[in-house]
């Protein structure tokens, strides 16, 4: 089980790299940019999702998310 404070960093981190990088980015690509899993990466996504401050756009079998307007 991945601790509570690595999801809370990794979740810091994807907010950083969302609000510099507003084209859309993939599991793939955030896990890459974060360096963890993509399962601990998609986790932390999960949690930005729920609380709205991510939106994800589907395109075919990708997930793109983007930082929400006025998130921070």
């Amino acid at each position: 089980m991945v601790n509570t404070g690595k999801i809370e960093k990794v979740i810091e981190q994807i907010k950083g790299i969302l609000k510099k990088d507003n084209r859309g980015l993939t599991i793939q690509e955030l896990s890459e940019k974060t360096k963890v899993s993509r399962i601990t990466t998609a986790m932390a996504l999960m949690n930005l999702e729920g609380a709205k401050v991510i939106d994800v756009r589907i395109i075919g079998n990708c997930k793109l998310h983007y930082l929400k307007g006025g998130a921070k």
